[in-house]
């Protein structure tokens, strides 16, 4: 039998193996080793997409990793100037990534896991930074902020540097995580960066309360034709301009609104050539009904002739303390299915639980990465995409819903369960074990100490990531 030799393997495994490697890591490593590894490694395909992001495992020896983004500056980055085309950096990595060296193909730059100060100082000081930002057309800003954190000031001026420097900008994502309170807009800030931002088309932002959004829509922004949006609140405004120019339009919010009505409905039925419409909402209504296909077609569908896409999920929770009768499973699937549309579930609980009473109902294939308020009527599918799931029940869960919540979202990664009640049949030894093989976050502070029990015993199995 012939002996297999390291470099056997065709260039194009080499490549796939390559392309799981963090940039640093790629450059340092394989550039100079031979030449037909030069050849894969520094290929126009290979090298046009720059990953910087430092690993958390090289954040233990900063000192030695900053002397290889040094050596990979001097070296190598000179070579391929010329090739890349998206670059990703984060605090450590851009001072030696990006300045010196001139990109003259780059047109898209992702600032990754910045504090906001530390991110204003770059945009207030750094002229070369300028410079790329002048040229590029897509930018993708992600950072975080502690708990005890109000950087609104910071924040907005970030905001107002990047339209204001990127004149070239058509695709803009930014977004603050891990803090209570999301981006805080102000109609001055947009009002006067307004003239310096006519090219943007699409942008991808969190932010704070409903006007945050409107702020947005007022028209400063000419040229916005797609808006990704992610809202804390929800709530009362006054705002009425057509958004003839907004063609694709997606509306997340983590938190329940009592405004769908009063405030969103009424956002919706302005974007009259919207073509492609997102939702993820929780409803809050009393003594009412379920949000279904009727009320969506009667309120906002039919102010959309040109919407060919509808992807939602959409959660009433109805607290009544009166007698009313509320549509079953059956009811709000069969309202869909008459308008056409029958790729979508629903599920409602079986009996109102001290006055309360849930229903969810969303679009199929589910494109979310979370399903939020859920109950113990959850009936199962499959959610591939879901990474955090969260139960707000007050009716006892037995054993076996895990075993529906583990077939149903085979990638969780975040479970959180609030729910006071004892666990029934929690005595049952018969039952087969359930796996959770890629569970990373496990939240049961406000749950029955039954559940910590159940996932302490061996009946749930999970492998922590």
């Amino acid at each position: 039998m012939n002996d297999i030799h390291l470099l056997d393997p065709p260039n194009e495994m080499f490549r796939i193996i390559f392309n799981k490697l963090n940039a640093t890591d790629m450059l340092y490593s394989l550039v100079n080793v031979n030449q037909r590894f030069d050849r894969v490694v520094l290929d126009p395909l290979n090298v046009q997409y720059l990953d910087f992001v430092t690993k958390p495992f090289n954040m233990r020896n900063l000192s030695i990793h900053a002397q290889i983004l040094q050596k990979v500056r001097e070296n190598i980055l000179p070579r391929i100037k010329d090739k890349v085309k998206k670059l990703t950096v984060d605090p450590i990595s851009m001072k030696f990534i990006l300045g010196i060296v001139r990109y003259s193909q780059l047109y898209s730059l992702s600032l990754i896991d910045y504090k906001p100060k530390i991110l204003l100082q770059y945009f207030s000081n750094d002229t070369s930074l300028h410079l790329l930002m002048n040229r590029i057309t897509h930018m993708n800003v992600e950072g975080f902020l502690d708990d005890n954190e109000l950087l609104v000031e910071d924040e907005l001026n970030i905001f107002a540097m990047i339209l204001s420097f990127s004149r070239c900008l058509i695709d803009l994502t930014y977004r603050m995580h891990y803090s209570r309170k999301y981006f805080r807009m102000s109609s001055l800030i947009i009002s006067n960066t307004c003239c310096l931002s006519n090219a943007l088309t699409k942008l991808t932002i969190y932010v704070n309360i409903f006007d945050d959004c409107l702020y947005l829509l007022n028209g400063s922004l000419e040229y916005l034709s797609t808006l990704i949006i992610r809202i804390n609140k929800i709530d009362r405004s006054s705002l009425s301009k057509k958004l003839f120019k907004l063609k694709y339009f997606t509306l997340t919010t983590p938190g329940h609104t009592r405004s769908y009505n009063e405030e969103l409905v009424l956002l919706l039925r302005r974007m009259l050539n919207l073509e492609e419409l997102t939702l993820y909402l929780s409803v809050l209504r009393n003594n009412s009904t379920y949000v279904d296909d009727n009320e969506l077609y009667d309120d906002v569908l039919k102010y959309m002739p040109r919407l060919n896409k509808f992807t939602f999920n959409i959660h009433t929770y109805v607290s009544c303390y009166r007698s009313i009768d509320l549509p079953s499973n059956i009811d709000i699937r069969n309202s869909f299915i008459r308008r056409g549309c029958p790729s979508i579930d629903a599920w409602t609980d079986e009996k109102f639980i001290l006055s309360r009473n849930n229903c969810h109902v969303y679009s199929l294939p589910y494109e979310f990465d979370d399903f939020l308020f859920m109950t113990n009527c959850f009936q199962g599918g499959r959610f591939d995409k879901v990474r955090k799931v969260s139960f707000y029940d007050d009716y006892s869960l037995e054993h076996q819903f895990f075993t529906i919540i583990s077939e149903a979202f085979p990638f969780l990664h975040c479970l959180i369960i609030h729910n006071s009640s004892p666990l029934t049949n929690n005595q049952n030894h018969t039952s087969k074990s359930i796996s959770l093989n890629h569970l990373a976050v496990l939240d049961i502070l406000d749950a029955h100490i039954d559940y910590v029990v159940q996932f302490l015993s061996d009946k749930i199995l999970v492998y922590f990531v």
